[in-house]
């Protein structure tokens, strides 16, 4: 048996806690300052209020004020956080752990440099004060949190830069229901991830067009769905090129993507916005909703616009970003996605 701790109570990072348990491992579950209520629901009975289900006997909950205590002697750290929790995990929990303890990360972003670069997460941590010397290793590829809580069958990659590494956290996780491939190639496992948001929000434009034709709630059409989807995967392998990821992780972004467009947050972004709502009016509806989507579709146009990238590569990448940031509303530009 090995310890496990979990930094980040939210859905994917609690629900990491399912697959530890199940191969008899003891897991130590952390929430940040955000998830105050979570842990001390979770400590009271162990119902975890997002997921809405009991976590499993054997999980420890603490709070973040806790957080050396359940470090201590631990063998595998799993970041829980959102992307909007990056700079805090940076600055506040791996420079307080020993060098000898590998890291897992569930979080999917991209972060842009000064010139236009993009690096994956783990390797913009590694820069972090305190972190050099580190393995920082991310988990890439569609995993939906409810369904791994519920031991769906569950395929995704692990990548790090040190095999041996991925290997050993492999062996903790994997179970007969949580399959997991391995990785050195961590640009383009988290390239093609980390566009999966954006591009859900695209490919869910097709849900709102759908509605403004024929009613709220009607049954959905899916050659517009199509074409957005195949669209979304031709500037997810372009960007992997640029990021110099290996073309073969396209599989995970659109994995990722198929998943992410049948629910949450960002299909309802894409919904409201293709029903003919201007983001703003999209976000107040959504009041309170972290978006992903829109945090990612910034940092990736304005890096390639810094590295003098052709945006005409990416129609509708740049049509997402221009209904984010100039106000403008649905108007799919098909004709972009024609190839001679």
């Amino acid at each position: 048996m090995s310890i496990i701790t979990i930094i980040g109570a939210g859905m994917m990072g609690s629900a990491m806690s399912i697959p530890a348990v199940d191969n008899g491992h003891e897991v130590r579950l952390v929430g940040t300052p955000l998830d105050r209520e979570i842990i001390d629901r979770a400590k009271k009975d162990g119902y975890h209020i997002t997921l809405k289900r009991q976590l499993p006997d054997g999980v420890k909950c603490y709070q973040v004020e806790d957080m050396g205590e359940a470090l201590n002697g631990c063998d595998l750290l799993i970041g829980g956080i959102s992307s909007f929790g990056v700079e805090w995990f940076g600055e506040n929990v791996l420079p307080k752990i020993p060098k000898s303890l590998p890291v897992l990360s569930v979080t999917k972003g991209l972060h842009a440099t000064a010139n236009g670069e993009l690096v994956a997460f783990p390797d913009y941590l590694a820069e972090k004060p305190g972190c050099d010397g580190l393995s920082l290793n991310a988990v890439g590829g569609p995993c939906i949190s409810f369904e791994l809580a519920e031991r769906h069958d569950t395929v995704v990659a692990f990548c790090g830069h040190n095999m041996e590494d991925l290997a050993r956290i492999k062996a903790l996780l994997s179970t007969d229901y949580y399959h997991i491939n391995l990785s050195d190639d961590v640009i383009g496992v988290e390239t093609a991830v980390a566009m999966k948001n954006a591009y859900a929000l695209g490919v869910s434009l097709a849900i709102g067009l759908t509605e403004s034709k024929n009613g709220i709630g009607c049954k959905e059409e899916y050659n517009q769905q199509a074409g957005l989807f195949a669209q979304s995967t031709r500037e997810i392998y372009r960007l992997l090129k640029i990021t110099g990821g290996k073309e073969e992780q396209i599989l995970y972004g659109a994995g990722d993507l198929y998943v992410t467009v049948f629910g949450g947050r960002t299909r309802m972004i894409g919904t409201l916005l293709g029903r003919g709502m201007t983001f703003q009016q999209a976000r107040e509806e959504l009041s309170g909703v972290t978006l992903e989507s829109v945090a990612i579709t910034q940092v990736v146009i304005e890096a390639l616009r810094r590295r003098n990238v052709d945006l005409r590569q990416f129609p509708l990448l740049m049509h997402i970003y221009d209904m984010i940031t100039e106000g403008v509303t649905v108007n799919v530009p098909w004709l972009s996605f024609e190839e001679n």
